[in-house]
């Protein structure tokens, strides 16, 4: 029967123990709450951007809560946003989308060629 190794272990070893250990533990406190987690992050982007064109345009009206987006705000493809993207394309820096200024635009023939 093979003999258990002894203990090499470096203090330094050590250290990228306890690091993986908490970064486990992140991950573990994140996964196993993910609904309230996504509703936080929902909350935060939509106060971000309460008074953006679009979600203005949709009627959502400053809220931030899960329900109402859901209801007011519909499922989009690019096509339902291409002349909200061609005005920002074209240097419209109003809030259009989002709260921030978008500076740069990736293609889908950039995205496609890098495998994303």
């Amino acid at each position: 029967m093979p003999e258990a190794p002894k203990n090499t272990l470096k203090p330094s070893d050590y250290n990228l123990a306890e690091k993986n250990k908490k970064s486990l533990q992140f991950i573990e406190d994140v996964t196993s709450n993910a609904d309230e987690a996504q509703k936080k992050v929902l909350e935060e982007i939509l106060s971000r951007n309460a008074h953006v064109e679009y979600l203005q345009r949709h009627g959502l009206n400053g809220q931030t809560n899960r329900e109402t987006f859901k209801k007011v705000v519909p499922v989009i493809n690019y096509e339902d946003i291409q002349p909200d993207i061609n005005r920002i394309a074209n240097g419209d820096a109003s809030p259009i989308l989002c709260s921030k200024p978008i500076s740069e635009f990736l293609t889908r023939w950039v995205c496609a060629s890098f495998g994303f």
